[in-house]
């Protein structure tokens, strides 16, 4: 049983001059312990496919199944990391971490015991009492992968969550995301990262799905099978950059940065 299917997925929107379609008839499935990133170029609907996922939004055609069950609502087994950070500002560090599990109606205790055990996992201890103004880029993306991880969700939804950091920081998050992935103990099942950055999705994934310009449609699956710590140098790893590079740009539409000019990086 796959853990996430995507079944004949379309999603239009209103237009001035009519309906405007963004995908046309996606199908796809993740699987236990996938890590998938999803990458196309700008306007493919990436970001909106994440959407449709967890139910935040509603496809025009099509249905997403969570463990064979239809995605009808915001699915509470998965969580979101935004690109741009989406803290509350008025909300300490460990207020913003336990939001989420307010709505759990779990006792005090064990809000507080969770919310110091995903403080602690995500390196932000010390910064209980800080307010997200009091933070810098990487520490507010701390902010928010904790309080994801918090409700222990059966699938991490990542939206570009680097792309808003200086490629320093946006590296040592990568490397922390796939370490905390490593770990048995801690969530989630699956994870599935829309990404712009190409060598980012293969330094990270073990699938990638490859969209097409808009309306898209499924291009590729590809698979990442190169040995992990991943060495961005190496002939396999240019050699895959180059194929999932020239499967969007032959795709077309506008492409992403081109392999040679990637500044990105990012379980097994």
């Amino acid at each position: 049983m796959a853990l996430i299917r995507v079944e004949h997925i379309d999603k239009s929107f209103a237009g001035r001059h009519g309906s405007i379609n963004i995908m046309h008839d996606i199908s796809f499935d993740v699987a236990d312990s996938d890590f998938l990133a999803i990458v196309g170029p700008s306007g493919c609907g990436k970001s909106t496919l994440l959407r449709l996922i967890q139910g935040l939004d509603r496809p025009t055609e099509g249905r997403v199944y969570f463990r064979d069950a239809p995605v009808e609502g915001v699915c509470s087994k998965m969580a979101m990391v935004f690109q741009n950070f989406a803290l509350f500002p008025w909300l300490t560090v460990s207020q913003n971490v336990g939001f989420g599990l307010d709505a759990l109606a779990w006792p005090p205790e064990r809000i507080k015991s969770q919310v110091e055990r995903y403080i602690s996992v995500t390196g932000l201890d010390g910064f209980q009492e800080a307010y997200p103004r009091e933070l810098s880029g990487g520490m507010r993306q701390r902010v928010g992968l904790a309080r994801a991880l918090a409700v222990e969700p059966s699938v991490l939804l990542m939206d570009e969550p680097f792309s808003a950091l200086d490629p320093l920081t946006a590296e040592s998050l990568r490397e922390e995301i796939l370490q905390l992935w490593r770990d048995p103990e801690l969530p989630p099942d699956a994870v599935l990262l829309v990404s712009h950055n190409i060598e980012e999705a293969i330094q990270l994934a073990d699938r990638i799905i490859v969209l097409s310009r808009r309306p898209s449609h499924v291009l590729a699956d590809v698979r990442v099978e190169l040995p992990r710590p991943r060495d961005r140098k190496s002939a396999a790893f240019y050699e895959l950059t180059d194929r999932v590079y020239s499967l969007i740009t032959e795709g077309g539409g506008a492409a992403p940065v081109p392999p040679a000019a990637n500044g990105a990086s990012g379980r097994g």
